[in-house]
């Protein structure tokens, strides 16, 4: 099938529309280039997964979770499949994005810059 999964494209825009509340407070420091000048979208068809932000410039995603990841094979799995296309992935857990908003962001901006170089 050519052009975009519509189910895939339904599914993204429900979980913009239900977004977590680590989810809107990242993509607050994150949309409009907000962190270094680097694009980010959000809730983004990767092959046949969603991811919740990607740079595409920098070939970056990054995932926001709750506890229900903890130790998941379908995210390992997931995950993989993401690395053959060539992006990297950071993980975050929902309670340090709300805690600690600024060591994530310092984080995901090392990566972004340390992957240019």
């Amino acid at each position: 099938m050519r052009g975009p999964d519509e189910r895939l494209r339904k599914r993204a825009r429900h979980l913009r529309a239900d977004s977590t509340n680590a989810e809107m407070v990242l993509w607050l420091a994150l949309r409009d280039r907000r962190l270094g000048g680097f694009k980010f979208t959000r809730q983004i068809s990767v092959g046949p997964y969603i991811a919740d932000f990607v740079c595409r410039e920098r070939k970056l995603i990054i995932e926001v979770d709750g506890g229900q990841h903890a130790d998941s094979l379908s995210d390992r799995y997931r995950d993989e499949y993401i690395k053959r296309l060539g992006y990297r992935i950071l993980r975050f857990w929902n309670s340090d994005v709300l805690t600690n908003k600024d060591g994530v962001l310092a984080v995901i901006k090392g990566e972004l810059i340390a992957s240019g170089t």
